[in-house]
């Protein structure tokens, strides 16, 4: 059965954009902290990670636990 967003009650469609926008959030803050991070704290290719973190949820998520590389002077 496929629903429609007017099928949803009023929380049901709250929260579907609650988690959106955070999903988006935390997207656009991965690809910013991506962006503006120097070549040298970044493991791996930049244009993969760029790819990856367009996958829901994991990608975001994957570049700030093993996409990030500390600053010489904190290694």
């Amino acid at each position: 059965m496929n629903r429609q967003w007017q099928d949803l009650s009023p929380r049901q469609q709250r929260t579907v954009l609650v988690v959106g926008s955070v999903q988006l959030a935390l997207a656009a803050t991965a690809w910013t902290d991506l962006a503006t991070r120097p070549a040298d704290e970044v493991n791996g290719s930049r244009a993969l990670w760029a790819a990856l973190i367009a996958v829901n949820w994991v990608g975001p998520l994957a570049w700030f636990r093993w996409g990030r590389r500390p600053p010489p002077a904190l290694r």
